[in-house]
């Protein structure tokens, strides 16, 4: 096991968004399978693309083509930092995204999902504040991780719907 903290950015997994985008899903930061995939929530466990086609009763065999078609962007709290594989708990040195420039970019943007605990604690640090002067609404979700086992499939979907009604 890894145990030596890598710099890893967002240079290589650019925010995925277009002008339709009316949410925008924010986790943490790539794990090590998203960064060698070079999208989001490519870990084979992770549940996200289980959770999103449950909801809309939707196969997805080509995940940027269904994001596009529901008008889901997908970005992370933080641009750049330290860690240790794909450990949340082991952050250090994060440096945000710059919220204010997607949300005046992108006016389309109404709901902003804050997907995992460590999202929301530097969600709410750094970046709950300067949403506020948009139209946009929070929700914070528990994470599609394999690390959270505790919340099963179907709870995750009923969490998630809510973002979409």
């Amino acid at each position: 096991m890894n145990t030596s903290y890598t710099h890893i950015t967002h240079k290589d997994i650019p925010i995925f968004i277009d002008e339709e985008s009316t949410v925008l899903i924010l986790g943490s930061l790539p794990s090590v399978k998203s960064r060698e995939y070079g999208f989001y929530y490519m870990h084979p466990q992770n549940r996200f693309y289980k959770v999103l086609g449950n909801i809309f009763s939707s196969e997805i065999s080509d995940k940027k083509q269904f994001l596009r078609d529901h008008h889901i962007a997908l970005y992370d709290v933080i641009e750049e930092c330290d860690i240790i594989g794909s450990s949340d708990a082991s952050i250090r040195n994060p440096i945000v995204i710059d919220i204010d420039n997607i949300l005046s970019r992108y006016p389309s943007i109404k709901r902003i999902a804050i997907n995992g605990n460590r999202a929301k604690t530097l969600f709410d640090r750094y970046l709950l504040d300067r949403t506020k002067k948009y139209d946009v609404e929070v929700y914070y979700l528990p994470s599609t991780s394999p690390a959270n086992a505790r919340v099963s499939l179907p709870q995750l979907v009923d969490k998630y719907r809510v973002i979409f009604e």
